[in-house]
């Protein structure tokens, strides 16, 4: 199922014979289905909703299993990660195909030491659970930082706050609505 919010990614936009735009669908209007949603839909940020049906027993990481699932390239689809930086929550950006590099980010932040949050600090700190973790619309705003492929695409995958939903939606509204930094997060498998 696909819903279009706001102004969709250009090469998603529906126009009519007469290059008007069409109004979003009655279920295009409804009330977003998350925190992190409805933060893109307060802003009148475009962004386009995907869902599937999310696999429990499946053996691939989540990401993976949405661009799989969604036929998307897993190069645009992009994970959430928190982590831990000298004590302080960070959330990275980064790419599902890749591994993030943990002392990159720390070297991004000006901290010395990095680790992957536990899954359960991690849903405390966002309110969302494991494999759903949005960069939008989290309980505690924490520091954000994008991989810098990113940039590459126009627009990126990331998750919509819960497992089988994910959001398409410009880099440059990820950056602005997170306030993001950008740079290098990851390293050669």
């Amino acid at each position: 199922m696909v819903r279009v919010y706001g102004s969709a990614p250009p090469h998603r936009r529906r126009l009519s014979r007469h290059n008007e735009r069409v109004k979003p669908s009655r279920s295009a209007r409804r009330a977003p289905a998350t925190p992190a949603l409805q933060v893109l839909h307060l802003a009148d940020i475009a962004h386009v909703v995907h869902e599937f049906a999310h696999d429990p027993s499946s053996a691939l990481p989540y990401g993976l299993e949405a661009a799989e699932a969604l036929g998307a390239d897993p190069a645009r689809v992009f994970k959430t990660l928190v982590t831990v930086v000298d004590e302080a929550l960070v959330v990275a950006i980064v790419p599902v195909t890749a591994r993030l590099d943990l002392k990159a980010l720390a070297a991004t932040v000006h901290g010395r030491r990095a680790s992957l949050a536990d899954a359960a600090l991690a849903e405390r700190a966002t309110g969302y659970v494991t494999g759903g973790i949005s960069p939008f619309g989290q309980r505690r705003r924490l520091r954000t930082v994008i991989d810098e492929h990113a940039l590459d695409h126009e627009t990126i995958w990331v998750s919509a706050g819960r497992r089988g939903l994910e959001v398409e939606i410009a880099t440059t509204a990820v950056i602005a609505v997170t306030e993001a930094i950008s740079a290098r997060l990851t390293r050669e498998s």
